[in-house]
């Protein structure tokens, strides 16, 4: 690859777009070089998750047709599923929990929960000329499930290659490699049936020839033989194959068939993890981030492995065998550190990491020692040593060049972890910058700081190490030189007001995230489409199968880690007309999970094509469909001013899709968008003006960051902070969902805006002011609002990584304009336009609403409506 060291990133194929027309969306860039970028290959990989209100619900597709309805998943994944409301809703105050209400998914079905790898493969191939009886593909029997693991921005596929390939509406899926599941899929112990043309799984869509065993595969349409095990009856007698009755199983290999190796007894729990603590902190930093440290240890399973590394000028290596004093071993921290210097510590007396069960008492008593910096130097002059730091606690992870005992080599279970709690710059050591911009050398410095980073990373990724790094407090940590050492390795890089609450929660979710090894994601398409683009966690990879299948143009990508926080987003296109009733994609994930079996889950999808321009527009995922638009967006907004232009490109965007999708009005310029698409729109809008690419956020550090995470985010995530959720609370401990406007600031009300890194709680005046006998009463009210609405929050939030602030404030107050700002201007349309997207309205006096209208301070920023009709296009009606 021509940049190894970016992954996280978007690549795109050497090919020229197959679509002539000229498009007023600019294409991606043939190499993407900030955070995601890699190299062209013959596809495009870029970088990169709750559900909002949903006007249209989105269909579950069957595997048999693909659209039927189903039940949402009822195990919460990060973040947790949106609880389902009504109007209003259930009684609250208390901790609910639900599934996501949209968008759903592709039909599964679902038995066990261990993931798999694949093994040798043995086929023969045989002839159409020898058989005698074909059966159908047998998917009409599967039980109806589901999973969250592909979600489509349709449900549907346009034949015409030029209606297809419309860039403003564009067509791809999302992809969870490492998403969890209550019910895991279907769990095979033996090789699989593999194409030997082109690679691809035997699967429920495959037709069998009955009398020989052989299957047809639905990637290249060759015949292939299964040694015998597909011979049947009947093709009833071929569901006693778990890969021919559900389009989702798992080989899995576990480690009694590798000779030689025995499995770690509880790996789950056995893999270390590794603190590396700044110990530049002033007083008040110093004494949040021990109270985060404290609750963090408390929180570990026993049989967690722990190392403590404090650095500065110096690197201190805790030796957890002390219990009576806090001890260390000091390195220097001006150079990488030798190997002689690594070698005595690791096999010196000490202790340096530790099960949780043996050591907790003295983890505690090493937090309480620590003390805050003394010195008159400004935060970001101080010298921190963090590269040196880091190379140190991958040594002590790596320990002895091998843990050999008798010649069996043991490996403890999924990666090991390093945690970096940072409140400043590295500006001391390998990988450092100076302590000042105007420094003459600072940009080769800082250049080369990036270099050096990244290949630890790398180094890192290749140990099975992931490297998180949690900054906090009011000095700047230059993320150009930090992200890049956290990327390469896997993890992420998430900034903090302070080293409080939320520092604490993602502290501990951070160290509990189960994370798979070895990750490969295969893709295989049919009917010449083309995955254009991927935005994700990995890199593309040149796997060379052409001894084995000889004709396998799959796209395989490196994953760095498996994560259920993580996906990736596919852009595809058709290479010409299809003529087919069904397309089918093939997804493979392979990796090693955290028990440590090898797994090789395998997901096979098949839609339907339609000539249909409406019925096509009606099988549209809005939801899913803004999100993949707003990563395609994102991973050409490298900083604040390409997301100024980035904003002109959503407008083009909404421009195309009314010319090619709508209708225009009679005797007017305007064009109509299209009512099967009417929530697009507005997430868009959201999009446009919100943290992403509007100017809510001032500081190109946390922008930065924020794009960085949201490339790589799951679905649920990524649809929440494009667009946030908002929810009002009732009287009696209800919430009801609305949509998110101004209008919902109402005095009398408390109301949740959920903006997926950021929670927001708004309280009116009213809930606030008490008069007379009833004060007490009302504060007691007040208090129930606001407990309510925190419990609403935090459950929400429960299984999100990162964990998100949670800001509560009164309205009027300095801090509500952090609500204010992420809620459409609704306030200045017409009263018949205001009531037609905010029904809720309609539930107030004209008393309330006169003091509504008065409530509002005039600003330029247009409403959605405005907006739309600046474009010329009429905004479509809510459903």
């Amino acid at each position: 690859m021509a940049n190894p060291t970016q992954p996280n990133v978007g690549f795109t194929p050497e090919r020229e777009s197959s679509n002539p027309e000229k498009s007023p969306i600019p294409p991606p860039p043939s190499f993407v070089a900030s955070p995601p970028g890699f190299p062209p290959p013959k596809l495009h990989l870029q970088q990169d998750q709750a559900s909002s209100r949903s006007v249209k619900t989105p269909n579950v597709l069957s595997p048999a047709n693909g659209v039927t309805t189903g039940s949402p998943v009822p195990h919460l994944s990060t973040p947790p599923g949106p609880p389902v409301f009504t109007s209003p809703v259930r009684p609250a105050a208390v901790p609910f929990r639900t599934s996501p209400a949209s968008p759903q998914p592709l039909a599964f079905s679902s038995a066990s929960s261990l993931p798999t790898s694949s093994s040798p493969l043995q086929f023969s191939n045989g002839s159409f000329e020898s058989q005698h009886q074909v059966s159908d593909s047998i998917e009409d029997h599967v039980p109806l499930g589901e999973s969250s693991f592909v979600l489509f921005s349709a449900h549907k596929v346009l034949k015409r290659k030029k209606q297809a390939n419309v860039p403003s509406l564009g067509f791809g899926a999302l992809v969870s490699p490492g998403r969890e599941v209550s019910m895991g899929p279907q769990i095979i112990q033996r090789d699989p049936h593999r194409c030997q043309s082109c690679g691809a799984y035997a699967n429920i869509y495959c037709n069998i020839l009955l009398g020989s065993g052989q299957w047809q595969c639905v990637i290249c349409r060759k015949l292939n033989g299964s040694e015998g095990e597909y011979i049947a009856h009947s093709k009833e007698d071929l569901h006693r194959f778990p890969e021919l009755s559900s389009p989702m199983f798992d080989y899995v290999q576990t480690g009694n068939k590798r000779p030689g190796f025995v499995p770690v007894s509880d790996s789950r729990m056995s893999a270390p993890i590794v603190l590396v603590i700044d110990e530049c902190l002033d007083e008040p930093h110093l004494h949040h981030l021990q109270s985060s440290l404290h609750a963090f240890v408390d929180s570990l399973p026993p049989i967690t492995r722990l190392g403590i590394i404090l650095y500065g000028r110096t690197v201190s290596v805790y030796d957890l065998s002390e219990e009576a004093m806090a001890s260390a071993d000091v390195l220097p921290g001006d150079k990488s550190p030798s190997q002689e210097s690594l070698k005595a510590l690791i096999y010196g007396t000490g202790i340096y990491l530790s099960p949780m069960h043996a050591s907790l008492a003295v983890a505690h008593s090493i937090f309480s020692s620590l003390r805050a910096y003394k010195l008159n130097v400004p935060e970001v002059s101080r010298d921190r040593c963090l590269g040196t730091a880091v190379e140190v606690a991958l040594a002590i992870i790596q320990g002895p060049s091998a843990d050999l005992s008798r010649g069996v080599v043991k490996r403890s279970g999924g990666n090991s972890r390093i945690i970096v709690c940072a409140g400043g710059p590295n500006t001391y050591g390998p990988g450092s910058v100076p302590h000042s911009f105007s420094h003459p050398n600072y940009p080769y410095m800082e250049k080369t700081a990036i270099k050096w980073m990244e290949n630890l990373g790398c180094e890192a990724h290749r140990h099975n190490t992931i490297i998180d790094i949690l900054c906090a407090g009011t000095c700047p940590v230059r993320v150009p030189i930090l992200h890049p050492l956290a990327k390469t390795s896997g993890g992420v890089l998430v900034l903090h007001d302070d080293f409080g609450e939320a520092f604490g929660v993602n502290l501990q979710r951070a160290s509990a995230r189960s994370a798979g090894s070895h990750g490969l994601l295969e893709l295989r398409t049919s009917d010449d489409i083309l995955i254009t683009q991927v935005v994700g966690p990995g890199e593309e990879s040149h796997v060379d199968t052409h001894e084995t299948f000889k004709n396998d143009t799959a796209l395989y990508i490196q994953m760095l880690s498996v994560e259920e926080t993580q996906s990736f987003s596919l852009s595809m296109e058709t290479e010409g007309d299809i003529k087919s009733d069904f397309v089918f994609f093939q997804f493979a994930i392979q990796y090693s999970n955290v028990y440590q079996a090898d797994v090789s889950r395998v997901i096979t999808v098949r839609l339907p094509t339609v000539d249909s321009i409406s019925a096509y527009l009606e099988s549209v995922q809005d939801e899913v469909a803004a999100v993949l638009i707003a990563k395609r967006t994102l991973l050409r907004a490298k900083n604040h001013s390409d997301a100024i232009d980035m904003r002109a490109t959503i407008d083009e965007r909404i421009k195309d899709i009314a010319l090619k999708f709508g209708s225009q009005l009679p005797k007017s310029k305007l064009h109509s968008f299209p009512k099967e698409l009417s929530l697009l729109p507005e997430l868009l809008f959201h999009l446009r003006r919100g943290p992403l690419l509007g100017s809510i956020i001032g500081h190109e550090d946390e922008r930065s960051v924020l794009r960085n995470l949201f490339l790589n985010a799951s679905f649920d995530l990524s649809l929440r902070m494009v667009a946030p959720r908002c929810l009002m609370h009732r009287e009696g401990g209800t919430f009801e969902e609305l949509p998110a406007y101004d209008l919902a600031m109402q005095s009398d009300a408390a109301v949740v805006l959920d903006h997926g890194t950021d929670v927001f709680i708004w309280l009116g005046h009213c809930s606030l002011i008490f008069k007379g006998a009833e004060l007490a009463a009302d504060e007691g009210r007040s208090a129930a609002a606001l407990a309510a609405c925190r419990t609403l929050a935090e459950e929400l939030t429960e299984y999100r990584f990162p964990a998100p602030r949670i800001l509560a404030f009164k309205e009027g107050s300095s801090q509500a304009r952090y609500f204010v700002s992420r809620l459409i201007p609704a306030h200045k349309d017409p009263p018949y336009e205001q009531e037609a997207r905010f029904p809720q309205l309609r539930s107030l006096t004209s008393e309330q609403r006169t003091k509504l209208k008065a409530s509002f301070v005039h600003f330029d920023d247009p409403s959605f409506c405005e907006w739309m009709r600046s474009l010329k296009v009429v905004p479509p009606q809510p459903s």
